[in-house]
């Protein structure tokens, strides 16, 4: 999929009268974390406003914190533009991020008196499910998550 130079551009595809899923490249530029998040608002209403989707507030902010932490993890250990999808795929939406570092995130064992590195946690805890992928350049890490109701956890098939 063709996607833009900056981090304002997206590339939206529509099948059969479906938003199907939209990308964007990020720069790391200052504010390009919040535009993110303000593309996935967008996109999700988008697809409850102009395609009757139910989806829910809670819904809106656990995809927006999940695209967060992805988006934050990705610029802080990768050089270079980190590439973000957004799928529509039924009754989920995955969060897709892409970005030139090989190295696979890893949970970090549980620790109260540890500070930050809490992100594959928090995003573990809020997705139906996590597939982390080393690509030929880099990595891919998609996140499963329900578009109504409350998300929960679900183990998947691809540990880190």
């Amino acid at each position: 999929m063709p996607m833009g130079s900056r981090a304002e551009d997206g590339d939206c595809t529509e099948r059969e009268g479906q938003l199907t899923h939209v990308g964007f490249a990020l720069a790391g530029d200052d504010g390009c974390i919040a535009r993110a998040r303000r593309h996935a608002a967008d996109f999700l209403a988008r697809l409850r406003d102009e395609y009757g989707r139910d989806i829910s507030s809670y819904t809106v902010g656990t995809i927006q914190l999940v695209v967060s932490e992805l988006v934050t993890n990705a610029l802080k250990y990768a050089p270079g533009p980190v590439v973000m999808e957004l799928r529509s795929t039924g009754a989920r939406l995955e969060v897709v991020v892409g970005d030139s570092n090989p190295t696979l995130p890893s949970a970090q064992p549980t620790d109260p008196d540890r500070v930050g590195r809490h992100g594959l946690e928090i995003v573990r805890a809020v997705t139906q499910g996590l597939d982390i992928q080393r690509l030929a350049v880099g990595k891919r890490i998609t996140a499963l998550i329900a578009l109504t109701g409350t998300p929960g956890p679900s183990p998947m098939a691809h540990p880190c």
